[in-house]
């Protein structure tokens, strides 16, 4: 009759963050179904003292833009309009590109540059070549004069900043919808391998139908949260999807997601709505850019709960945060603040009694602390205020904002964790959290030692996270063995 049918999978002989005697692991049906020794036909990995835990979700990413990205021109190390400049003349004469695309760049970071970039510094070594660079926080680009027609954008000297070019970001790389799947899964299994079992994905596009094509063509390799913008919403609504209902794929790993709403502008393109101006503005936008009022956000609030949606607000400046809690509180709507920058002292606690999640991207305050520096000099203290946000019992969920920064929830960890890039000094380290808090805002909700009825979405690691934090820079070069996503391997287990 040969042997019989193996029902489970085993995973001897695991250490678990927080214990330490190591215990086996039981996965049956994509769920932890004990943690201990079964009866009954499984099949066993020794694991060998290896560390299991929860596998880790990036709360915050434009999925589609961090595939693009990946293949982008890199102009992050720019210093200066001019610098980057040169690297757009360097790769239109060693690899230019196909007739009737755009040279598209990313990562540059105006805030610091002594020079001010300007369509025609562009035209004089593009020509007739579309060329588009999207700043690092995404909320501005720079476009040559050929960029702009491709783009179909308005005219302008200098840089298209938030509304005038956030509508346009899916333009500018012009590719067919199997090309962008084909990417985007690619971005999966990269981010599968790093130990990542979901995202969130807040793609300026109608994402309830993207994944539902993409879980039919190309399922991905994590769960996905399906992000909904207010363009969009009606036909959630009519469709009587929540927050959390499964949508597509197999094993239904596309999920609704939130509501997105973005209230303000941000750090980098001096636009975040703050409740002082920045140094040498003046006029209607030196506080920065108010998108949404309240006499809008509350309403659209209201809505969302009503049909069973939470609410991601991108709020940034102080007084956006502001705005964005008393919306929150005036409703009863639940969600979350996305980036949460620059937190007056007063509002911290808010965060805790309304409910309200700190969805924050711990690499920005490393990428950013410069020009926080100048831009919100004097404030400082306030800005990327993990620390005091664990302190005023907020829950905090990491991200990385991808494209703004890489897909690597290590990163933000160790970002969180020591306030500092390698080799620099910590950034306000009054704002660091501990290893084991970090970790916990980087699992989705679950219990770092592992629970029995979970989804078996989980990460095998040749390296402690925890003794690695006690070396600044450690944690990001965490060793994944394998990825388990719903029971399956997302990435094949290497021993």
């Amino acid at each position: 009759m040969g042997p019989p049918a193996v029902s489970a999978l085993l995973l001897r002989r695991v250490r678990r963050v927080g214990y330490d005697e190591p215990v086996d692991v039981l996965v049956r049906d994509g769920r932890i179904a004990a943690l201990g020794t079964p009866g009954g036909p499984v099949e066993e990995i020794d694991l060998d003292g290896r560390i299991v835990m929860p596998g880790l979700w990036d709360q915050h990413v434009h999925l589609t833009q961090w595939a693009f990205v990946r293949r982008r021109l890199d102009v992050s190390a720019a210093a200066s309009a001019e610098q980057a400049v040169a690297l757009v003349r360097h790769r239109l004469a060693t690899d230019p590109p196909a007739p009737g695309a755009a040279l598209v760049g990313f990562g540059f970071r105006d805030g610091l540059w002594p020079d001010e970039p300007r369509v025609a510094m562009l035209d004089a070594v593009a020509g007739l070549v579309p060329v588009v660079l999207v700043s690092g926080d995404l909320h501005c680009a720079w476009a040559s004069s050929a960029g702009l027609r491709f783009l179909g954008a308005r005219r302008t000297d200098g840089l298209l900043r938030e509304g005038d070019w956030l509508p346009l970001q899916g333009v500018a790389d012009r590719v067919p919808d199997d090309v962008a799947d084909e990417m985007v899964a690619d971005a999966t299994a990269a981010a599968a391998a790093i130990g990542v079992v979901g995202l969130t994905d807040f793609e300026i596009a109608d994402n309830l139908e993207v994944w539902r094509r993409r879980a039919e063509h190309a399922p991905p390799e994590v769960r996905v949260r399906a992000g909904v913008w207010s363009r969009y919403v009606e036909r959630v609504v009519r469709e009587e999807l929540h927050t959390g209902d499964r949508v597509a794929g197999p094993g239904r790993l596309v999920e609704q997601g939130p509501l997105k709403v973005i209230v303000d502008g941000s750090l980098n393109t001096r636009t975040a709505w703050c409740d002082d101006p920045y140094p040498g503005l003046t006029g209607p936008e030196a506080r920065g850019v108010l998108a949404v009022p309240a006499e809008t956000l509350v309403p659209m609030l209201e809505h969302a709960r009503r049909h069973g949606l939470r609410v991601a607000a991108h709020a940034i400046g102080d007084a956006a945060n502001r705005l964005v809690l008393d919306a929150f509180a005036a409703t009863g709507a639940a969600g979350s603040v996305e980036h949460a920058q620059l937190v007056a002292d007063a509002d911290l606690p808010r965060f805790a009694a309304l409910g309200i999640t700190a969805s924050v991207q711990p690499q920005h305050a490393v990428d950013d602390r410069h020009v926080a520096d100048r831009h919100w000099r004097g404030r400082t203290r306030s800005a990327f205020p993990y620390g005091a946000l664990h302190r005023a019992g907020a829950r905090l969920a990491f991200g990385s904002d991808a494209p703004v920064a890489p897909l690597d929830p290590w990163a933000a960890i160790d970002a969180a964790v020591w306030r500092a890039a390698p080799g620099d000094e910590p950034w306000h380290p009054e704002q660091r959290i501990d290893v084991l808090t970090a970790l916990a805002a980087s699992v989705d909700g679950r219990p770092l030692g592992l629970r029995v009825g979970d989804p078996a979405d989980l990460v095998v690691l040749d390296d402690d996270p925890v003794a690695l934090a006690a070396t600044p820079g450690a944690v990001r070069g965490t060793r994944v063995a394998g990825t388990l996503t719903g029971g399956t391997w997302t990435h094949p287990l290497s021993l």
